[in-house]
């Protein structure tokens, strides 16, 4: 029976979130020692229906840490090992996560400064925050967004996602996607989401990275946050499609020479 409720006994999380706990992971330099040391970090992001464990993410933590820069992963709610159910997820909530890892980074005694890197849906989350972030006390050192999904704005009112099509002027409750369930609360929010507008006040820094062939999100939204951001960079990988996963040295060098550039200042 002791070994039974053992067993049942209920998941510690380091950081919550709307939903209950986010699951995070750490990732430190070789040989680096938290108690003494200090270092860069980048949070990293992942995308709509995706994990911390799959690429680009794990592969860019490795490359980071290979640098001397740790990194903090974490599942967005209702992802991975995280709280939560999945049509209950919103942008709000994500940005609400990704707030809430921040709030936590900004607490470690090993951290020096903090940038933001995310992929996809991921990508839209970093830039939100980092826009939200501008007008606070403190504001991420940079940021990376590849093939960051603001389409999701434009086929929620279209009435569209993935493989799914509904109403966008009534939703149901939820449409069914890859055997997940995208309740009404996201499309809703969605169709009305300032994701441009609050993205682009941010100043920093930014590396934009996006394939040509990208069939999910095309490069025309990256293009337009390039065009509204006061300092970013648009890298256009010819033969990429949305998921970035063709050549992966040169997407994940570019963003690891970027990061390293501007959390070195």
């Amino acid at each position: 029976m002791a070994l039974f409720s053992f067993l049942k006994r209920p998941r510690a999380y380091a950081v919550q979130g709307p939903q209950g706990g986010i699951d995070i992971k750490s990732v430190l330099p070789a040989g680096f020692d938290p108690g003494k040391d200090k270092c860069p970090l980048v949070i990293l992001m992942h995308g709509f229906m995706a994990k911390k464990e799959m690429y680009p993410i794990s592969a860019l933590a490795k490359a980071l840490a290979r640098e001397g820069i740790a990194s903090l992963s974490f599942d967005f709610d209702a992802h991975g090992k995280s709280e939560g159910a999945f049509i209950d997820m919103t942008l709000s909530s994500e940005v609400a996560d990704a707030r809430a890892v921040w709030e936590y980074a900004r607490k470690l005694p090993y951290v020096s400064r903090i940038a933001f890197a995310g992929h996809s849906q991921g990508g839209v989350i970093a830039g939100v925050l980092a826009g939200e972030l501008e007008q606070e006390e403190a504001k991420p050192a940079c940021l990376v967004q590849m093939a960051p999904a603001a389409v999701l704005k434009d086929d929620a009112l279209k009435g569209q996602c993935m493989n799914a099509k509904y109403d966008p002027a009534n939703p149901p409750e939820y449409v069914s996607v890859f055997f997940h369930k995208l309740g009404r609360k996201f499309i809703l929010e969605a169709q009305q989401y300032p994701i441009y507008e609050t993205s682009t006040r941010y100043t920093g820094k930014v590396c934009l990275i996006h394939g040509a062939k990208d069939k999910i999100v095309p490069l025309s939204y990256s293009e337009r946050y390039n065009d509204l951001y006061a300092n970013s960079k648009l890298h256009v990988l010819e033969k990429e499609g949305h998921f970035l996963g063709g050549d992966k040295n040169t997407v994940i060098g570019l963003a690891t020479a970027f990061l390293k550039e501007n959390l070195s200042v």
